[in-house]
């Protein structure tokens, strides 16, 4: 199955093409610029110089959260036209399962998935690396580190940390005590490869979408619902 995945869930914005558990064409940056403005060139040119077409796809792949709001709602839009427009299903992606997808050879590794999530907390996902595949060890959630930490403390196995929130996590489990590693820096970042790599095992048990059907996983409320919120139960 080819599909053509989209990461735009953090500062890093990427695409690709992957097969079979291949990926056979990838674009990736992190320059500043807004995801608006670079995803979908960054599209057209991968699959341009690789003599590839929207039309020989078999699905399109997005992560869809969690991650920043607006970056989500980037991806998924062009995932959605994408699709819609090729008639092609899409796949909705865990943002931190596919974070954790290319550190699954760490035979016997715990792989601690980060995303800074400001106000002291992060995305995060557990999972652990056996055969060349993961087994999850804790659902997507918006969590404070010292609730990771609680949850590691005594921990035998090795973990190794991934995410833009890895450094953060990573100095507030080593001041607990706590023994654990970064990923690699080319490894670290999100990525498209790891979203189509996420996104074939979903494919084959059936976890097509049309593309409607995506939708954003932002595990918490946006800082402006937060103030609307606050500001109502003031007003009471």
């Amino acid at each position: 199955m080819k599909i053509l995945s989209l990461e735009t869930s953090a500062k890093a914005v990427s695409c690709a093409v992957v097969e079979g558990g291949t990926p056979i064409a990838s674009a990736w940056q992190q320059t500043g610029l807004t995801h608006s403005r670079t995803l979908m060139p960054m599209v057209e040119a991968m699959l341009k110089n690789s003599d590839m077409d929207l039309k020989g796809m078999d699905a399109v792949a997005v992560a869809v959260g969690p991650g920043s709001f607006t970056g989500l709602r980037i991806g998924i839009a062009a995932a959605k036209g994408l699709a819609w427009g090729a008639e092609k299903p899409c796949i909705a992606v865990s943002t931190l399962e596919a974070m954790a997808v290319p550190l699954s050879h760490l035979e016997g590794h715990i792989i601690l998935c980060a995303m800074d999530a400001r106000r002291q907390q992060i995305y995060n996902a557990l999972f652990l690396a056996q055969s060349d595949s993961l087994t999850r060890l804790a659902e997507d959630r918006a969590v404070a580190l010292e609730e990771v930490a609680g949850e590691l403390a005594g921990e035998t196995r090795p973990i190794t940390i991934v995410g833009d929130g890895a450094a953060l996590c990573h100095d507030f489990l080593s001041k607990a005590g706590i023994p654990c590693r970064l990923a690699p820096v080319h490894l670290r970042a999100q990525s498209a490869v790891g979203v189509g790599l996420a996104a074939e095992p979903l494919a084959q048990v059936g976890k097509l979408l049309a593309a409607q059907e995506l939708s954003p996983v932002y595990l918490r409320l946006s800082q402006a619902e937060r103030e609307r919120l606050e500001k109502l139960r003031g007003q009471k």
